[in-house]
């Protein structure tokens, strides 16, 4: 199991870190803050809301310099993501500020401040779009999404980074955001009939495991672009149907769609971003979970 391999590393640690999250309040960060922090590390919080340490606009230099420089962490990791595809396909020039310019930033701190500080940078799966387990140098971008979390990431590598290409599931601890997972529930519990896609396939982890293997990223500091999912990827509509059973929620509200006429999209998702993980597995030392485990794990966060 991945976890053990955690806790006989993880227990050894010694050296606790200043660690600068940004969009720490986020689906991602909600879950990662408090892990971090049981580790002993300094953790250090920015957001657009309230409830993080700074308040700011990482877009904007002048704000993510006076900030960092304050600051001045031995690790930052970037969470911050214009997540909406749809959002991103009708306002490129936001996906630009908030997916690259944020990184870009960032970089250009790291860079002059001479900090020495290690960028962890979180971006998607959706840079693939090919029929197989997607190796790191199998790029696709099919949609605005995709190209500004492409962009970043090549800004990311101008410094040493860690770049984590990578989606979750799980139940939110963030106020008013709903995962895949949270959607799910949330329309079968209160028997809301749902369209699932049934052409479009992933490999996920839930958040609890991904917090965790971006602990372990910090202890290691391994530089350069990683694939980090599961294992035995499925599409959307059978990780649906296999979490609804776990809780043994009715799927008879379930209706199987393809993509294309998901009356809920309006932008082009790629068809298939399961992911080749074994760089990140061979350069770690240990193996990742099956789906299906984590599909599980995720499900008793509900009962």
């Amino acid at each position: 199991m991945v976890s053990n391999i955690f806790n006989a590393y993880l227990s050894n640690i010694v050296n606790k870190r200043v660690i600068f999250v940004t969009g720490a309040t986020g689906l991602l960060g909600s879950t990662l803050v408090p892990l971090l922090r049981g580790y002993g590390n300094t953790v250090v919080t920015h957001a657009r809301s309230a409830n993080a340490d700074f308040l700011a606009d990482l877009a904007n230099k002048s704000e993510a310099f006076a900030m960092l420089d304050s600051v001045r962490p031995e690790c930052i990791i970037n969470l911050v993501g214009l997540t909406s595809v749809e959002r991103c396909e009708i306002f490129p020039n936001e996906a630009y500020l908030v997916n690259t310019k944020v990184v870009e930033n960032l970089v250009q701190w790291i860079s002059e401040s001479n900090s020495n500080s290690h960028l962890v940078q979180i971006s998607t799966d959706h840079v693939y779009d090919g029929m197989r387990l997607n190796t790191e140098n199998q790029v696709a971008l099919k949609n605005y999404y995709a190209f500004s979390k492409y962009a970043g990431e090549l800004a990311a590598t101008q410094v040493p980074s860690t770049i984590l290409r990578t989606n979750f599931i799980g139940r939110s601890k963030a106020i008013n955001r709903e995962s895949l997972t949270d959607w799910v529930y949330n329309s079968l519990t209160s028997g809301k009939n749902i369209q699932v896609l049934n052409d479009v396939f992933f490999d996920p982890l839930s958040m609890d495991t991904l917090a965790e293997l971006i602990q372990f990223v910090i202890e290691r500091k391994a530089v350069g672009i990683f694939n980090l999912g599961s294992h035995n990827g499925m599409s959307k509509a059978d990780l649906d149907f296999t979490f609804a059973e776990c809780l043994g929620l009715p799927t008879s509200g379930m209706t199987l769609v393809d993509s294309s006429k998901a009356k809920f999209l309006q932008a082009y998702r790629p068809k298939d971003m399961r992911m080749d993980c074994s760089r990140f597995e061979n350069t770690f030392d240990l193996k990742l979970p099956r789906l299906s485990d984590e599909i599980e794990k995720v499900a008793k966060e509900y009962l």
